[in-house]
């Protein structure tokens, strides 16, 4: 049957961006890659050498156990929010200008968290760090995108870039054991080490980074209303995710309750401003108006690829649900249940490391040779069966049985979804919309983060709080009074939730992307078809060589024409 969709390109000039664009040296291509990596690498350490550090900060400032969590959510809460809203910035007014005021922020609070006093002060400074990060990512990947065409530089760039983050994570916890067990200023090391890797990697970005080129579109007014609503309703509800278990009654917890409703009707509003913002501007007989802006981020976005951009955004999103809970119960269950320091649960986890290193090149390798369904599902898959090692785990057993397999397998998933994805969406989306396709990329991350780790603790406590009523103890809130065998029990239970996220990221990307054939190679496969491209009433550029890659996805479906958008 014949589609009735069509691809718009409209104003193609009449050279494109590579014709007109000095190539990069070699040196530059280094440099601009490790600059972007870097950010990713930091974000990530930024979040895990201050969770193996929680011990010792909590005894330094006096800050009680349950409230430690907030040093590691404030970080989460305030970038994983803002991420849309910088993400669209950066579209409009400069990549490099706003990942370069981003790293600046960043390593301007990083600097002071080392200073703090009290546990308010540390809170604060941890979400005002949340904000750098939440700029300069984006425009990272908005600035790989725009700089490398399809081909294998820039499988390599989003291959570097995906593996800053399982990288960054396993080295900000071995520094960070390191640091606060040995070095004088304990805890505090880890913010000076960051900010040092900070404003190296902005001196480097600074001469690597292309000087920014105008926006395409005309219309460079910004949503702030709509900015404002996906600000306010992701904030409530990761706040709700991040302090429910926590709460004074958990869940039960009249605030808690009203924050969650509160939060969900805000983004329902978000939405339903976008949804109205995009018809006025699809709509060439609607009169200009200062109150109807160009929406923040398109509902039809969404839609891209017969719905596949949305689906790769939830895989990430289960993606890191598996990954970072099972990063979270591994390292309680090394220290809490066997006892081990934060060197020592550090060296329990080494093989991460190495581990990150060959998926990086195992994924550079294959991008452009294997099909992109193999490397979601194997990646989701393999990750996810990191987590049913402790899942089943002998308390008795030798490491070699149980962990080191589990540490082998975690990264697979982080590193191959994350770089396949990121190709995938710098594909399918449009020249102006690249920081907002990765801003979108880093909010399912967070999001994930928060559930994952969510989930699986309400399952530990509920296992937890069953197994030991079943033994004749009533646990507190805290679980310091449960058998040793009922938290075996939970942390058992909460591998397992991570295991379940794992393999519904998997089944999703073999239901989604089993027509999907090679994404990381400039030449297209046989049998593609255009994905159409709505026309908008502000005008926006899109070179050839965009368009070439828009018809590189093989087999997937066209959106809606905008006359069929109306209905």
């Amino acid at each position: 049957m014949e589609s009735h969709s069509t691809t718009t390109i409209v104003d193609i000039p009449e050279k494109n961006e590579r014709e007109t664009r000095t190539p990069f040296s070699t040196l530059r291509t280094v440099s601009l890659i490790a600059t972007c990596t870097m950010a990713m690498w930091v974000n990530s350490s930024n979040t895990t050498s201050v969770s193996i550090s929680l011990p010792a900060i909590g005894e330094d400032l006096n800050i009680e156990e349950t409230q430690l969590q907030w040093l590691v959510s404030a970080y989460a809460l305030s970038s994983g929010c803002l991420f849309p809203m910088f993400g669209r910035l950066a579209d409009l007014y400069g990549r490099k200008l706003v990942f370069m005021a981003g790293s600046t922020w960043l390593a301007i609070f990083t600097l002071a968290c080392g200073f703090a006093q009290n546990e308010i002060t540390l809170d604060v400074l941890r979400g005002m760090q949340g904000i750098g990060v939440a700029a300069a990512l984006p425009a990272s990947m908005g600035i790989l995108a725009h700089a490398f065409p399809p081909g294998k530089i820039r499988s390599i760039a989003f291959s570097s870039f995906a593996a800053g983050a399982p990288l960054g994570a396993f080295t900000g916890m071995a520094l960070g054991a390191v640091l606060t067990q040995l070095s004088n200023p304990s805890w505090r090391s880890n913010f000076y080490l960051s900010t040092g890797l900070t404003v190296l990697y902005m001196v480097v970005g600074f001469w690597a980074i292309p000087k920014d080129e105008p926006s395409a579109e005309l219309d460079k007014r910004v949503d702030w209303l709509g900015a404002f609503l996906v600000t306010a309703g992701l904030t409530l509800i990761i706040f709700v995710l991040s302090d429910g278990e926590v709460a004074p009654n958990r869940w039960a917890t009249s605030y808690i309750i009203a924050l969650l409703i509160v939060g969900v009707i805000i983004l329902g509003l978000f939405l339903l401003w976008q949804w109205y913002l995009e018809r006025v501007q699809y709509n060439p007989n609607a009169p200009y108006s200062a109150l109807t802006p160009p929406p923040i981020m398109k509902l039809s976005l969404w839609a891209r690829g017969n719905g596949k951009f949305a689906a790769i955004m939830i895989i990430v999103m289960f993606t890191f649900c598996s990954f970072l809970g099972w990063n979270f119960w591994t390292q309680l269950y090394y220290q809490n249940y066997q006892g081990y320091t934060p060197v020592g649960t550090m060296i329990r986890l080494f093989p991460m490391f190495i581990t990150g290193i060959i998926c990086n090149f195992i994924i550079a390798v294959i991008i452009s040779r294997v099909s992109v369904v193999w490397i979601l599902a194997s990646g989701t898959i393999i990750t996810a069966c990191a987590a049913i090692f402790f899942a089943e785990i002998d308390p008795d057993a030798t490491y070699w049985a149980y962990g080191f397999p589990s540490a082998i397998f975690s990264v697979f998933g982080a590193d191959f979804v994350f770089a396949a994805g990121s190709i995938f969406v710098a594909r399918i989306v449009e020249p102006h919309e690249q920081s907002l396709s990765g801003a979108l990329f880093q909010t399912m991350y967070q999001i994930g983060t928060a559930l994952g780790v969510t989930v699986s603790t309400i399952v530990f406590n509920r296992v937890v709080a069953q197994d030991s009523l079943n033994m004749g103890v009533v646990v507190d809130n805290a679980n310091s009074n449960a058998p040793r065998e009922a938290l075996l029990n939970g942390y058992k239970a909460a591998e397992w939730t991570a295991f379940a996220f794992g393999a519904i990221g998997a089944l999703l990307a073999v239901l989604f992307f089993w027509n999907v054939g090679i994404v990381g190679d400039k030449d297209a496969p046989e049998g593609t078809k255009p994905i159409s491209t709505p026309q908008s009433t502000s005008t926006v550029a899109v070179d050839r060589d965009v368009e070439k890659a828009i018809q590189e996805i093989p087999r997937i479906a066209t959106s809606p024409t905008p006359s069929e958008s109306a209905h």
